[in-house]
């Protein structure tokens, strides 16, 4: 697919300041090891090694440190989501658990296979065999049910909470858990007598995950949120961080990578969009509403052995991101010192290493490039096409967002004639709440009134919204999602404006635009709190 790449830079003068700003290596010049497509047959041969440590893992003592479950904690207690810090954690957590697994797999060279969703959007088959599903019997003696579960694994937990140091347990109180009773009533959705159970992070045997070997395709909306269109418009943005979402690499810059999604959270495209689909789609958001859902919908998620496969791919995004970028002769970080300090020095605190120890002086910055786990990727969607991008020799001048209005809860933006490249739209919504509400919302625009639930190629669909994760403690959940809008809705605005004849679509339109719920439930909605659009 190829794009025509406007507004890379914001003039000339930023091409020729971007050879004094940070241009560290993306990767070693000869990796050791190597991360291959999950259909590849070497890809197949390192599930067939993930197998066999999932299964060893899965059967240590609850108080191992390489324990399968203590592993996914790790996740549930330290995880970024919504901000820019997002990618370089999950690096550094997929790294650690390769190295780990590496060890338990008895295969030297193991690597993360990646799961390429854009050109297959389905689970790989092989991940349905044995211990890579968690529906499977290698889980089922700790995972039954709750009751289970939680003799299992509680007082291990708690054994280890006792241990930890005065800086981890900052952290910890940032996210929401200044005990560790606040930070188990995230593992069973019930806080102060009451239960939610879409907000449960621990799922039960026969129903750890969603997509099954008979049906293991991604819905339609979420395919389209892994389609070309939409991840070669995420790989579009020239800064890694940009106070403009719809021009960022990154989600939005927070005071600490704990700071759960707020009022001020803002989604880049491919966080907010293949990431955050892909989760609840597995889990079952959609048909398994209100609750509960399989493991990928929450923070317990890597007990699912894909989860692994989809943050690969997600971390090979960045790397293909970082190699357009230097291509163009662009930085990879931050060009500002402080912002690029604030970024480098977030501690880490929570991962496990190989050996058994714990990393307790992490930084962000120790993980900003594959050198630190020696590992590169070999080709997958996005290659190519990102060089088509860098060929492109940008100049054009950005232009300023065109921001629309709301009431009562419906925006209006204007759109103009379709320009050359993609337009994204942020869209800031505030999450419903209370025991049950969605997670999933469907675009309308410019929908009929009497319009509340649409197909993915209906010319009404502009994208799905969704949230990862529960609402965690004390959290406002406002957020801001960019998304690019659809050529079909587009082309459909402009074809139906009033000043639209015959001969030509109109110059211009204005895209009215609304929030339902995926599910078409009737009980649950979302207001609109401010859109704009934004051409790349």
């Amino acid at each position: 697919m190829n794009f025509s790449r406007r507004d890379f830079l914001a003039s000339t003068a930023a091409v020729a300041g971007a050879s004094m700003l940070p241009f560290a290596p993306a990767r070693a010049a000869t990796a050791k090891y190597i991360r291959y497509s999950a259909t590849s047959d070497e890809g197949k041969a390192m599930l067939r090694s993930y197998a066999t440590a999932v299964q060893r893992m899965v059967n240590l003592p609850p108080d191992h440190p390489h324990n399968w479950f203590r592993n996914a904690f790790v996740h549930f207690m330290d995880c970024p989501h919504g901000n820019w810090w997002f990618y370089v954690w999950h690096r550094g957590y997929l790294g650690y658990f390769e190295e780990t697994v590496r060890k338990y797999s008895d295969n030297p060279n193991f690597a993360f296979p990646y799961w390429d969703w854009t050109v297959l959007p389905q689970i790989p088959n092989e991940m349905f065999d044995g211990a890579l599903t968690p529906v499977s019997e290698a889980f089922l003696p700790h995972t039954k049910d709750l009751k289970t579960f939680t003799a299992y694994i509680k007082p291990a937990m708690k054994k280890y909470w006792d241990t930890l140091n005065a800086a981890q347990r900052k952290q910890l109180d940032i996210r929401g858990y200044s005990s560790f009773d606040k930070l188990w009533d995230d593992v069973t959705g019930c806080s102060h007598g009451k239960c939610d159970p879409g907000n449960e992070a621990f799922a039960a045997t026969d129903r750890a995950r969603y997509l099954s070997r008979e049906n293991p395709k991604l819905d339609d909306k979420t395919a389209k949120a892994c389609s070309p269109h939409t991840v070669l418009t995420g790989l579009l943005p020239v800064d890694y961080y940009n106070a403009d979402v719809t021009r960022s690499f990154t989600s939005s810059k927070t005071a600490s990578h704990n700071v759960m999604p707020g009022g001020n959270t803002q989604f880049s495209v491919l966080e907010g969009q293949p990431h955050n689909l892909v989760h609840n789609c597995i889990g079952g958001v959609g048909p398994w509403d209100p609750g509960p859902y399989g493991n990928m919908t929450n923070f317990l998620s890597p007990v699912d052995p894909v989860f692994f496969l989809h943050h690969a791919n997600m971390d090979r995004l960045w790397d293909v991101w970082t190699r357009k970028q230097q291509r163009l002769g662009l930085p990879i970080l931050p060009t500002d010192k402080e912002e690029l300090s604030q970024l480098s020095r977030e501690p880490f605190l929570f991962f496990v290493r190989a050996d058994g120890s714990y990393v307790l002086d992490g930084r962000a910055g120790d993980y900003l490039s594959t050198e630190r786990f020696q590992y590169e990727y070999r080709h997958g969607f996005g290659d190519a096409e990102s060089a088509q991008v860098a060929a492109a020799n940008p100049s054009a001048q950005v232009k300023a967002p065109v921001r629309g209005t709301v009431a009562k809860g419906v925006g209006s933006v204007q759109l103009s004639a379709a320009p050359s490249s993609p337009v994204v739209m942020a869209v800031k919504v505030s999450r419903p709440a209370g025991t049950g509400a969605s997670r999933n919302f469907d675009l309308l625009i410019n929908a009929p009134a009497g319009v509340t639930k649409v197909a993915a190629d209906s010319p009404y669909y502009g994208g799905t919204i969704g949230f990862f994760g529960p609402a965690m403690h004390g959290m406002a959940d406002d957020a801001t999602f960019t998304l690019p809008l659809p050529q079909a809705a587009h082309t459909a605005a402009l074809a139906q404006s009033p000043t639209a004849n015959a001969a030509a679509p109109a110059a211009s339109a204005t895209l009215e635009v609304r929030l339902v719920p995926t599910n078409g439930s009737p009980t649950t909605t979302a207001a609109v709190k401010a859109v704009s659009l934004q051409a790349l």
